[in-house]
């Protein structure tokens, strides 16, 4: 493990993504060995490939990444998998991935229904005890005047946050589920049983209830 915690020393001061990555995922990751990790998203700068490629080769784990942009050259490696194809693509993807995976990373199209129906339907291949991440959840570097003020990123990764407690809302016995908002933020949801999950349910909060005005006036 030395030639990977000598890795990380380094990977983890490229930028606040990497950062993220090994403060949030490492921990779980550095659990398994024999293993076989899913991601969905590459991207030109291969940060969670790189980061999980690096320990797959140290603990004989296997990577599958896909894509729907062919990045097969990027990595030689006995250890990776690259499969071109769309996340929802079920059929075809499904038929190249093992049926129990330990450690599954979501980074592709960060809208709420998207990541809804690729969450649901990838779940299931989780292994008992083990983590989904789902990368982008946070809103507040995208808001106006922030460093990355960006309308689209800042709504949907706003709906993402909500979709997904919505998703626990009707799920707590199911899973656990935590975030970071280091960076752009990620969710670390950890698989508590293989009962079917729930669909979402919408969080009726009181805020605006008369009993909360009244408390705001009298205080």
């Amino acid at each position: 493990m030395e030639k990977f915690t000598n890795f990380l020393t380094e990977f983890r001061t490229r930028s606040r993504h990497h950062s993220k990555l090994t403060n949030f995922i490492v921990p779980e990751l550095i659990k398994f060995e024999n293993s076989n990790i899913l991601e969905f998203g590459v991207s030109e700068k291969c940060m969670s490939t790189e980061l999980f490629l690096n320990y797959c080769e140290i603990k004989k784990c296997k990577l599958f990444s896909v894509d729907n942009v062919d990045y097969s050259k990027k990595f030689s490696s006995d250890k990776w998998k690259f499969i071109k194809s769309r996340d929802d693509d079920f059929k075809n993807i499904s038929s190249q991935i093992p049926k129990k995976i330990d450690l599954i990373l979501l980074d592709t199209i960060h809208e709420a229904e998207h990541v809804k129906k690729i969450f649901y339907y990838y779940y299931d291949f989780l292994k008992k005890n083990c983590c989904f991440f789902i990368d982008d959840i946070s809103w507040l570097p995208y808001l106006k005047n922030s460093d990355k003020n960006r309308f689209y990123a800042e709504i949907n990764n706003y709906e993402t946050f909500i979709k997904l407690l919505e998703i626990y809302n009707n799920n707590q016995t199911n899973f656990n589920i935590e975030f970071t908002f280091e960076g752009t933020g990620i969710c670390k949801i950890k698989k508590l049983n293989d009962n079917k999950l729930n669909d979402p349910k919408k969080i009726k909060s009181r805020n605006f209830s008369i009993k909360n005005l009244v408390r705001k006036v009298i205080r």
